[in-house]
């Protein structure tokens, strides 16, 4: 198949089509997602082996391409930050909302409450089994540990968010295409059509993977909560307190979602990420200061002078199981989430330049993600070279969420830093899935104008689908590792979608400002700054013209 970037098919003066559900799409979906559950529900066993069979095929076949791509969206990402394209303003007007709030709102999109509970106890897993064939439990596995915690929530992830996000909003605010979905922008790219067949697949699995993801992030931040909870109050862990804090996890978000992204959204993001830091901010204050400064700038350190070996180790002599269990269980886990990620992004960016969304994604997620791991981490680090708690080996032998209580029950006032860190964890948790209820809803609505939301019971519905779905897997106690698996299985199509993305996009960039000088850039993107809406409609952009007269 040739690849074609086509141009945009109307001009922005076309009467608008009205925004509608399509009916067909949520109907299928739901269907099949129901279907996925009940089939590792009905067949755990089964399912488990054969999940894990074709990850490991998958991965093995896969691990270098993904590594190589993840690296090459880096550069890509930072080339924009500095290079003339990075002064291509999306749309037109001043930006509607402001930057810190705007930022959370990625942090939040990007990110969720497996941030808190990795944050803690990451490091010992890499401890236990590290990377670039060091020895296991060895003082150099302890420095690297906190280095490849940064490393995997740093630069490649946020940066496979901002290639993402840079196509859906160059492809939205500029080309002027009025499909806001995965579909929609690879119909622009390729020709595929998406009302056909080929659209309408790639919807289905962009909905089952964004439910796969969302499904694995839920069920660890239940469990954790839960067990948490239990240790605050005294009452048993069981299936009725799990259902219960999904319910009220549910009703936060759906309610934030239903009252839109400004009241709704723009709030919880900003209560997330404050509170986030706050955690990150009182165990450094509290706990270890030095320490954790110290192992905190060893680590970042550490992840830049080994960034390209950390980026492409692949493991030739050995069995790779650590680049496949992790970085690239990484790297698929972001891609799963990226179709949402960009839908999102191009939603909030309108009258933002692309530097602005490549830095706020790249560098705006990475530093956050590096503040909370290095003082969550740093924490328990010093408890283990003290002697005060073995986390690695509780991890090992009893699980992450067991690891983190006993971590904060060593906190002063442990009941009221539990209290506070699993109040933070649940609202992160609603702001992460209120984002991707938010982008699966403009997913399955047809012909969205431009700065216009899905219609919030549509939002809502998706709300209380994404709340039952990890509901039943808890119920019948799906083992993680089997949804983990799937959930990256599920993902795979898109690593050749996001290819797609990236290579478009870059095409229309060439294609539509190759000639324009730096200075020509700017002058428009501050023209587009100072215009109203109503006046831009009459004043097409660069890449619009260029588009019409492709």
């Amino acid at each position: 198949m040739k690849i074609s970037v086509k141009a945009n098919p109307a001009p922005p003066d076309t009467q608008p089509v009205r925004a509608s559900k399509d009916s067909l799409l949520i109907v299928v979906s739901v269907v099949a997602i129901f279907l996925t559950v009940f089939a590792l529900a009905a067949f755990p066993a089964r399912s488990e082996q054969v999940a894990s069979q074709l990850f490991q095929s998958a991965t093995d076949l896969l691990s270098a391409p993904v590594l190589v791509i993840f690296l090459a969206f880096v550069a890509g990402s930072l080339f924009i930050i500095f290079s003339k394209y990075g002064n291509i303003r999306l749309g037109s007007g001043k930006p509607e909302f402001k930057t810190l709030p705007w930022i959370f709102m990625f942090i939040c999109a990007g990110l969720s409450s497996a941030t808190l509970y990795w944050g803690l106890v990451e490091w010992a897993y890499y401890y236990n089994t590290p990377g670039l064939n060091i020895p296991a439990r060895s003082p150099e596995a302890l420095n690297m540990s906190i280095a490849y915690a940064f490393f995997h929530w740093g630069f490649g992830t946020w940066a496979c968010y901002a290639v993402g996000g840079m196509a859906m909003a160059y492809y939205y605010h500029v080309r002027k295409h009025n499909k806001l979905s995965l579909a929609g922008i690879i119909e622009a790219i390729t020709g595929f059509k998406a009302d056909g067949p080929v659209g309408r697949l790639i919807d289905i699995l962009f909905l089952i993977g964004t439910f796969g993801g969302l499904t694995v992030t839920m069920v660890v931040t239940t469990l954790t909560f839960s067990n948490g909870l239990s240790n605050l109050t005294g009452l048993p862990n069981t299936f009725v307190m799990q259902a219960g804090i999904v319910l009220l996890i549910a009703s936060i978000f759906s309610l934030s979602s239903y009252i839109g992204l400004e009241g709704g959204m723009q709030r919880l993001a900003s209560m997330v990420c404050w509170g986030a830091l706050f955690c990150a901010l009182a165990v450094l204050v509290v706990g270890p200061t030095g320490f954790i400064v110290k192992n905190t700038v060893n680590g970042v350190g550490l992840m830049f002078s080994n960034f390209l070996h950390m980026s492409l180790f692949t493991d030739p002599a050995g069995d790779g199981e650590f680049t496949r269990n992790w970085t690239v269980f990484y790297w698929f886990w972001a891609i799963s989430y990226t179709p949402a990620v960009s839908i999102f992004v191009a939603r909030v960016s309108r009258g933002r330049t692309l530097k602005e969304v490549s830095a706020a994604l790249l560098l705006g997620g990475s530093v956050s993600c590096w503040a909370i791991f290095g003082s969550l981490s740093g924490y328990g680090i010093d408890q283990l070279l003290n002697g005060v708690l073995d986390v690695p080996a509780i991890v090992a032998s009893q699980g992450g969420e067991v690891a983190i209580t006993r971590l904060l029950d060593g906190f002063p006032m442990s009941s009221l830093a539990t209290a506070f860190y699993l109040f933070v964890m649940v609202i992160f948790l609603a702001s992460h899935i209120d984002a991707s209820a938010y982008t699966v809803a403009a997913a399955t609505t047809r012909n969205l104008p431009e700065g216009r939301d899905p219609s919030p019971f549509l939002r809502l519905f998706w709300c209380v689908m994404l709340a039952l779905v990890p509901l039943t897997m808890i119920a019948n106690q799906i083992s993680l590792k089997t949804v983990k698996t799937s959930v990256i299985l599920t993902s795979i199509p898109f690593f050749f979608l996001l290819v797609v993305m990236a290579y478009g996009f870059v095409q229309w960039l060439y294609r539509d400002y190759r000639d324009r000088s730096l200075e020509d850039i700017e002058a428009e993107s501050r023209r587009l700054g100072d215009e109203g809406l109503q006046e831009s409609a009459d004043l097409p952009t660069a890449g619009a013209t260029a588009g019409a007269q492709a």
